[in-house]
């Protein structure tokens, strides 16, 4: 019996939940504020600007990190049939992973920033991330490189994918020479580091939350439903596809700007040759059910694992979509990408996060079970709507934005002031915090249901009619 560190993957799951509830809380409140402003009630470190980044670190980094690290270190040792390489260092990697956390949270309300998205934090938490990062690599490989199994299971060549590619990111995009403790001046100006910028941005989308979170995708699918993935074949191609043109994808971003229009082109095509690969792993994930289609009906994780995959599938194909010159031209600077990130972000990385969570909990803490299978029923309605009625509204509004920002009069003078489509915008925005909210209850159950299983209880099922379509 080999004495597996669940630990500090106990440590990861609690972590993720509790900075899931923090993100998203943020995420609520500045979505309130676009609605209502003077919710920002003039203090300066409550305003949308200095909260956003807040909100998008919070539940990139610190509830999808921490998802990401502790289902990576539980994945490595149940797949190499080893424990962790050093459970110390495991602990290290842990606690400086909420030391970063949290001092982002102490320096972007108040102005402390680099002001590049989704690397925001100042110097001193870049290097301190770094540190940890290297450690968290050397556990991972270490591990992996230890294994008594010979075979490398293709989640963990994902998680591998994903650690390697972001340091590499990490580093490069954060070259910096410092001022103070504060401030720090990049390497990189002009052209080449909105270039630079966005070859990270673009990639912790890819990298971060898309590889990472396949390599989740191909571990606790094929569990949860009892079944060996798809094709093996397939996964390995996809792997293989994915990371060799994901890479290239960035300039997109920055179409009709500054930017080389060859590098511009080059960022489109690589956008729409993504999405052979993308679509092979959502097949491959939803496909793995075949045999097993009943537990649709009777599985409430399996239920949100599938339906993350098919917003997987549908980001997929809008970001290649919104990549061409044509589309961008009317997409760009609009609530559109707003919905489009969301999609993803709540749809494909929020979803298979919370369904993962349901189907380790249980295995990490000794049960035969959740708390309450019909609390996940709930919860996964409840998002779904939350899901549908964010990035609907962000649609409708992003296209109506770019279609009046355009419309010109005979004389070719504008038709609609600035004003007039953020007016025209205000009850879209009111349905997205509805749909915020609605998520966010979801994992407050969620949370309400980790604790519950956690001690050991189960709840009671008062009458057959109450667990029709949920299942035990």
């Amino acid at each position: 019996m080999i004495d597996f560190n669940d630990k500090v993957v106990k440590q990861f799951t609690i972590a993720t939940i509790l900075w899931g509830i923090v993100g998203m809380l943020v995420g609520v409140f500045i979505a309130a504020q676009l609605a209502w402003p003077a919710l920002n009630f003039d203090i300066p470190w409550l305003t949308y600007s200095r909260l956003r980044p807040l909100h998008t670190n919070a539940v990139i980094f610190a509830f999808g990190g921490n998802a990401l690290l502790g289902t990576s270190l539980y994945v490595a040792q149940r797949t190499c049939q080893v424990k962790l390489f050093s459970d110390s260092m495991a602990s290290v990697v842990f606690w400086g992973f909420q030391l970063v956390i949290v001092g982002a949270a102490l320096t972007l309300p108040f102005g402390f920033t680099q002001g590049k998205e989704y690397a925001e934090l100042i110097w001193p938490l870049d290097v301190l991330l770094t540190v940890v990062w290297v450690l968290y690599a050397i556990v991972y490989f270490g591990t992996i490189a230890t294994r008594t199994v010979k075979h490398i299971y293709v989640a963990n060549w994902f998680y591998a994918a994903f650690i390697i590619t972001i340091a590499v990111l990490h580093i490069v995009n954060n070259l910096a020479i410092p001022v103070n403790w504060h401030l720090s001046y990049p390497v990189f100006s002009g052209a080449v580091d909105a270039l630079t910028q966005w070859w990270y941005g673009h990639n912790a989308v890819g990298f971060f939350l898309t590889a990472g979170f396949l390599g989740m995708m191909y571990y606790f699918v094929p569990k949860q439903a009892e079944r060996p993935v798809y094709s093996y074949r397939l996964s390995i191609v996809h792997f293989w596809a994915l990371v060799s043109t994901y890479m290239w994808a960035g300039p997109h971003h920055l179409q009709y700007t500054s930017l080389p229009d060859w590098a511009q082109s080059l960022g489109m095509v690589f956008s729409l040759i993504l999405l052979a690969p993308s679509w092979g792993g959502m097949i491959n994930g939803i496909m793995t059910l075949s045999g097993a289609w009943d537990k649709l009906r009777s599985d409430p994780i399996i239920k949100m694992m599938i339906v993350a995959l098919s917003f997987y599938g549908m980001s997929t194909f809008e970001g290649p979509m919104m990549s061409i010159k044509t589309v961008n031209a009317l997409s760009h600077y609009t609530d559109w990408t707003i919905g489009h990130v969301h999609s993803g972000a709540l749809g494909w990385v929020a979803l298979m996060t919370m369904a993962s969570m349901y189907s380790l909990i249980p295995r990490l803490w000794g049960r035969d079970g959740m708390y309450s299978t019909h609390l996940i029923n709930v919860h996964f309605w409840i998002a779904t709507l939350g899901i549908v009625l964010y990035i609907a509204s962000m649609w409708i509004a992003g296209v109506m934005q770019g279609l009046m920002w355009r419309e010109v009069d005979a004389n070719g003078s504008l038709v609609y002031s600035h004003v007039e489509s953020i007016e025209a915008t205000y009850p879209y925005y009111v349905i997205r915090l509805i749909g915020g909210v609605l998520f966010f209850i979801g994992i407050l159950i969620q949370a309400y249901n980790t604790w519950k299983t956690i001690k050991g209880e189960k709840a009671e099922v008062k009458s057959a009619s109450e667990a029709v379509g949920v299942g035990a």
